[in-house]
């Protein structure tokens, strides 16, 4: 497939974009960009919110770490659906009852404005590298599919993306992402069906062959009960929970589209709708990774192998939908990465600019003049962030999906257990010793899962979120207010 006619297929669907920002950014207000006038169809949200969460990431790393995880990953997923309920039933009612536009705002209700503020930090250093990271591998794709052969460097082609995100959501915001993240998802998913029906096909399987092949494959192994492993199913599990809470409930990426909704009940039929779309879909992708891998063997082709194992897994998906599944299938995988991408990481600096926005400049109560400049100088701000994130690993190895839920327990941990004491809770606590926790809790969680590796030969896996939150929690107990021990 030419690098020519894959610059036609994104220069087209960047064109659609444009359009659907230009009819939704008609008759805007100032809080559109952010709020999205909360007038958002929850069905609508609900599908976008799919290649949102999804990602690039998702995209092509899940298919290829079938190859050295088999289906553990499901575990986590089981984890993530109970957690998705957690989210409807706990925190929608609260984010709609206090009406909140920044979600951290809830910690200044609760604890004080230092814990308040430590929220929305750790947000937006959370939201940083996941979005990077994300952006990261769909960046690589890109590169070598077309810029290459152009004589493009890299951090040129990162460049563009972040250009071509800005250009479509600086004017409207949130407002613009709720209909570009559905057309992205349709994308998406379009690809993987695709994708399915020519490896089917290709390997002259029926559809009751490709079910029979997929679950009576090797890799087709979904519960590790060996509790050293990272993948043990009570830790993948437990984790995959916490992570849904973390990285969607306590996320103003997630919760700033949920909250466009008109209303709580409807806001709560997305998160619902939502979580089971996406299990399935996960499900799919996992399944696709098998019948990659089943095509690779027999059609001999060669996948880099170290100490036995497969490695550089997430480019699997892409080297064989661009050099061996025809046209059709590589059309589909570049208009499939390039919606994943967008999806991802217009939501992604959207969101940051609407916490840093609100949670450190007051943009609130600024007037219209004001805002438009502050938030475009926040937007480029965290665009150049993001940049300097992506160039930094960009020679990282390995599957990039388990480096984000690596960072994210780490990150996202000392917010899990801000808000779980917070609303289980009725203790007062010290607020200024909170900044002093959110950075020691991470610090611990490392030193622990670092020496239990060393001397037990023990792996928290994704469970470093759990360790992690714990440890926030029991030191929050113990900076509560004197008064509280009566």
């Amino acid at each position: 497939m030419s690098a020519t006619l894959i610059l036609i297929i994104i220069a087209s669907y960047f064109g659609v974009l444009m359009l659907i920002s230009h009819i939704v950014s008609k008759n805007t207000s100032d809080e559109s960009y952010y709020t999205g006038d909360r007038n958002s169809p929850w069905q609508v949200v609900a599908f976008g919110m799919i290649g949102a969460v999804l990602s690039g990431v998702t995209f092509v790393s899940i298919p290829g770490m079938v190859g050295t995880n088999h289906f553990y990953y499901l575990q986590f997923v089981f984890g993530n659906v109970v957690g998705y309920v957690f989210i409807t039933y706990v925190l929608i009612p609260i984010y709609y009852d206090l009406k909140l536009v920044s979600i951290y705002t809830y910690l200044e209700t609760r604890f004080g404005v230092k814990s308040y503020k430590t929220g929305s930090l750790f947000f937006l250093i959370s939201q940083s590298f996941g979005a990077a990271l994300r952006l990261l591998l769909a960046a690589k794709i890109l590169q070598y599919a077309v810029f290459d052969a152009l004589g493009v460097p890299f951090f040129l082609t990162v460049l563009i993306v972040l250009f071509l995100i800005w250009v479509y959501t600086h004017k409207s915001g949130i407002k613009t992402i709720v209909w570009t993240d559905t057309l992205q998802t349709f994308f998406l998913l379009m690809a993987v069906g695709i994708t399915i029906y020519v490896v089917k096909s290709s390997l002259n399987l029926s559809f009751s062959q490709t079910i029979s092949s997929v679950v009576n494959h090797d890799y087709f192994e979904v519960f590790n009960w060996d509790f050293n492993s990272g993948n043990n199913f009570y830790k993948q599990f437990i984790s995959g929970f916490l992570i849904a809470v973390a990285m969607v409930g306590l996320d103003q990426n997630m919760m700033q589209k949920t909250l466009t909704c008109r209303n709580k009940k409807e806001a709560q039929r997305n998160i619902l709708t939502f979580s089971l779309i996406l299990a399935i879909t996960q499900f799919l992708f996992l399944g696709l990774g098998v019948m990659l891998y089943l095509y690779a063997e027999k059609f001999g082709i060669q996948l880099e192998i170290e100490n036995g194992q497969f490695i550089n897994t997430d480019t699997l998906f892409p080297m064989l939908s661009l050099n061996h599944f025809g046209i059709i299938a590589s059309i589909s995988f570049i208009l499939g990465i390039t919606a994943a991408s967008f999806s991802s990481a217009d939501s992604a600096l959207t969101a940051l600019t609407t916490s840093f926005t609100h949670d450190f400049l007051d943009i609130q109560h600024k007037n219209s003049k004001e805002k438009k400049q502050l938030k475009n100088r926040v937007l480029f701000g965290f665009s150049a962030v993001i940049f300097t994130i992506i160039i930094l690993f960009s020679e990282s190895k390995g599957d990039v999906i388990s480096m984000i839920f690596k960072v994210a327990g780490y990150t996202y941990g000392p917010l899990l257990g801000l808000y779980l004491f917070g609303i289980f809770t009725k203790i007062k606590i010290k607020d200024e010793a909170v900044p002093f926790i959110c950075v020691l809790a991470p610090v611990l969680t490392y030193l622990l899962n670092h020496y239990s590796i060393i001397w037990y030969e023990f792996d928290f896996g994704f469970m470093n979120i759990f360790v992690n939150a714990f440890i926030t929690v029991v030191c929050l107990i113990l900076v509560k207010k004197k008064n509280e021990a009566k």
